[in-house]
């Protein structure tokens, strides 16, 4: 038991000293074009660590920088290559989006996507070596899974019927396979440390610890709430966090779900952990979160309380109070009625009382009373730019002689 703690306590402290640093390109085709600002028929972007480095879209037809250092540091033959290979992978996404509307027996009614994401991720350990953590080649169709590499077993997997003829027939092509299999664990590792060293600057901010919060909120089962723990605010992205009930750590069998490590607008970075449980429940719950920022782990013990569950009540208080306000308000006016201080209709030139003289527009409160109220709302847009590294030209001539379709 002792080895296994000291296993267990050793493995926690190196995922939280090493940095983890990823390399990705995703390549988007719409089967028609749409009439919206910013949405292009084809676009290719690269992204260290999910900021955009480099861009292309089919309006422009040009690989182009989104970083200064990528301007500085690479010369202009790249981007020359990078614009050529990016045509060609535009003319190879305008056949495949078709050939898979038709297997799919879709027309050109709607608008069909094509999408492919491929990269590698790694971690940069204290003494700054770099450890291949995984490598990711696939393909959706529409937003779901339609075809990807296995790169322990260097085959094709397809988790749908209509993807096993592009699968048999790349896996017929073993060359290939062992090219992407290269690709991710070498070559995209290689041009990821060049990136590294060439954004060092820009990609380094002051480190950052984590604020941690537990709250619960109403959830849709009736009974039960939804306990949250959140830590946002931390630098850099590697961090630990879990929930743990009367001190036992609670895992994806107790119903924990998260979505992992998301970025904030400020380059900082959050996550969320939530699990459901019943809103009577008394016993104790805990967000456990430990980063390298800190010198000893942040233990947050949820209070118990719920933050929307008594909003009903206060809406029927709110009701009855105003109800209570408004019988009051009636009241008042029908015995100043009686009492021949104010009046009904319009029965003549008696001059306006203060009531009269507010309900009547004379004051201020009648015109604030009348005025319109409108609230301007913007819808903002944002269209993806891009990032991108050097491509090896034989990988993309292959992939364009290689359609999805047979």
């Amino acid at each position: 038991m002792y080895f296994v703690v000291v296993l267990l306590l050793f493995r926690t402290l190196s995922m939280v000293n090493s940095e983890t640093w990823s390399l990705s390109y995703i390549y988007t085709a719409l089967s028609k074009p749409v009439e919206l600002p910013g949405i292009h028929e084809f676009t290719a972007m690269g992204l260290l660590n999910d900021k955009q480095i480099d861009y292309y879209d089919s309006v422009a037809k040009k690989k182009i920088p989104k970083q200064d250092w990528m301007r500085e540091k690479l010369p202009a033959d790249y981007w020359e290559k990078g614009t050529q290979s990016r045509k060609s992978k535009e003319q190879w996404f305008k056949v495949n989006v078709n050939i898979l509307m038709d297997r799919m027996r879709h027309n050109n009614t709607d608008v069909h996507i094509l999408q492919w994401k491929h990269g590698c991720e790694i971690d940069k350990q204290p003494d700054d070596t770099l450890k291949f953590i995984k490598g990711t080649d696939q393909y959706s169709y529409d937003g779901d899974d339609f075809l990807a590499f296995d790169d322990a077993t260097m085959q094709w997997v397809a988790p749908v019927d209509q993807a096993l003829p592009t699968k048999r027939k790349w896996d017929g092509v073993q060359i290939l396979n062992q090219y992407t299999k290269g690709y991710l664990e070498k070559e995209c590792v290689d041009w990821l440390s060049k990136f590294m060293a060439y954004g060092d600057k820009e990609f380094r901010r002051a480190d950052s610890p984590p604020k941690v919060y537990a709250f619960a909120k109403k959830a849709k089962t009736a009974g039960h709430v939804r306990l949250t723990c959140m830590a946002t605010g931390f630098y850099p992205k590697d961090v630990l966090m879990y929930i743990k009930k009367n001190g036992v750590q609670l895992t994806k069998q107790d119903g924990v779900q998260s979505d992992g490590v998301l970025p904030n607008d400020d380059e900082t970075y959050q996550i969320r952990m939530s699990v459901q449980i019943p809103e009577a429940d008394k016993e104790t719950y805990e967000c456990f979160v430990n980063h390298t920022t800190l010198k000893e782990p942040i233990w947050v013990k949820w209070d118990g309380k719920c933050c929307d569950c008594s909003q009903v009540t206060v809406v029927v208080i709110v009701a009855v109070v105003l109800v209570v306000l408004i019988v009051a308000l009636v009241t008042s006016l029908l015995v100043l009625w009686k009492k021949g201080k104010i009046c009904a209709g319009n029965t003549g030139a008696l001059p306006p009382t203060e009531i009269q003289g507010s309900l009547n527009g004379n004051g201020n409160g009648a015109a604030i009373l009348s005025m319109p109220v409108t609230t301007d709302g913007a819808i903002s847009t944002s269209s993806d730019s891009g990032q991108g590294s050097k491509e090896r030209l034989e990988r993309e001539a292959m992939l364009t002689n290689e359609a999805i379709g047979e």
